[in-house]
Parts: structure tokens; sequence; C-alpha cells
């Protein structure tokens, strides 16, 4: 016991340090708050409004797959360096972390973490079919931008050369 007295006696002072320090900002420090103090400061840049909205939970979540990624790549890269020393056991154990991380990889791939658009809406096939209609061609759907003024513009009648 008597080889840890000095790891003790350091941590006993480091904590002791830390809480006089603390103290004697506070009782010694001057304490003038402003508006300006008070204010969030990121950058330099003033912040002119509230954030929007606050981030999504799948972000979160998909930030967590990228560090498992990393994780799987630390632990496959030594093996795939030096699997035939490390036998067959080394060899399920990295099959075994493969399989798990695959697995909760398709889960998340299946509740809609790495859909990152609108909320899609699915139409009934009612709505479509009244959406299609025989007279409908891609001259009357289709607006053309940029025609107006060109010679070869169909509506365009006061262009037209003289033949």
């Amino acid at each position: 016991m008597g080889q840890y007295l000095p790891i003790v006696i350091l941590m006993l002072l480091g904590i002791v340090f830390g809480v006089l320090s603390l103290f004697a900002s506070k009782l010694l420090g001057p304490s003038r708050p402003s508006a300006a103090k008070e204010a969030p400061y990121e950058c330099g840049i003033v912040p002119s409004r509230e954030p929007p909205e606050r981030f999504p939970v799948s972000f979160y979540i998909v930030a967590m797959l990228f560090i498992m990624f990393d994780i799987e790549i630390i632990f496959v890269y030594p093996y795939a360096v030096s699997h035939g020393q490390l036998g067959a056991y080394a060899f399920w154990a990295i099959f075994l972390f493969s399989v798990v991380f695959f697995l909760t990889f398709v889960y998340e791939v299946a509740r809609g973490g790495l859909d990152w658009g609108p909320i899609q809406k699915y139409r009934s096939l009612q709505a479509d079919a009244e959406i299609v209609s025989p007279t409908r061609s891609l001259g009357s759907t289709i607006r053309r931008v940029g025609n107006e003024g060109r010679l070869d513009d169909p509506s365009n009648t006061t262009n037209q050369p003289a033949a």
C-alpha cells in the first residue's frame, strides 16, 4: 500500500488546488455582468436569431454509425494484416463483431435513419389515375422556358421568316 501513497497524495493535492482556485477566482475576481458578457459567443459571429429547430435524432444516430464504422476498421485492419498468426478464434470473433455491426446497420436503414429528405406521403392509385388523362401531352403539361422570341417557336407569329 505504501507504493501508492505518492499517487494518492498527488491526487489529493490536485483536487485541493482545483477547489482553492475556484474559490479564489470567485472571491478575488471582479463581477460586473453585462449583456455583452452574457451573450453567447461562437467564432466571432453575433447570433441574429434563434436557431430554427433542433437537430433531429437521426443525425446523432448517423454520427454513431460513422463512429461504429471507424471502430470496425480499427479492429478489422490489424486482423487483416496478421490473420495467419491469429487463428480460428480471431476469425470467429471478427465475424461475430461484423455480424452485430451489420445487423445494427440494417436496423438503422430499415428504421429510416438515413432518409434525410422530407417525409414521403404515399398517394393512392386512384389519385394517380385521375391525374393521367388521354388529353394530356408533353406540349400541354411542360412549360417551355426561354422560347419566347425565337424563330423556331410555334407560338411566335410575329418573327416568322418570310419564305
